[in-house]
């Protein structure tokens, strides 16, 4: 999907501010980068077989607090696969990640999975599904 569209497919409200801290991910947000965050997740869901909260999850433990500018981040130059890899495995020996390219070389079934957050932790705030994937 090209950017703009990508954009265009996300109608989901942060409450009239531009940036907002959403209740999904714990990060200002404007409705674009929402959007995008979003899509990392799916990613997280779909490739590694998570439930879509510990997606949301992870996503929020390792982002919370920081401070993303809005639509089109920095971030915005690489796809949401990119992102999912880095935030579901750790790098393999050689410092290196699977990018979401076929001929990255990277053998995922060496790579270890770095483990969800703690169950307690306020990241989870979908918490109507929280087994799933990963390592405790």
């Amino acid at each position: 999907m090209a950017d703009g569209a990508r954009a265009a497919a996300y109608t989901w409200s942060t409450e009239g501010d531009a940036n907002a801290v959403t209740a999904e991910f714990h990060m200002k947000l404007d409705e674009g980068m929402l959007g995008y965050f979003r899509e990392i997740a799916d990613e997280m869901a779909g490739r590694f077989g998570i439930s879509r909260a510990e997606a949301v999850a992870r996503v929020s433990e390792r982002y919370g607090g920081t401070e993303i500018s809005p639509y089109p981040d920095l971030m915005c130059h690489e796809l949401p696969e990119f992102w999912a890899y880095g935030l579901y495995y750790y790098p393999d020996d050689a410092g290196r990640l699977p990018t979401g390219d076929a001929d990255a070389g990277v053998d995922l079934a060496r790579l270890r999975i770095r483990p969800r957050p703690p169950e307690d932790s306020p990241v989870w705030t979908l918490r109507g599904d929280l087994r799933g994937g990963g390592e405790a």
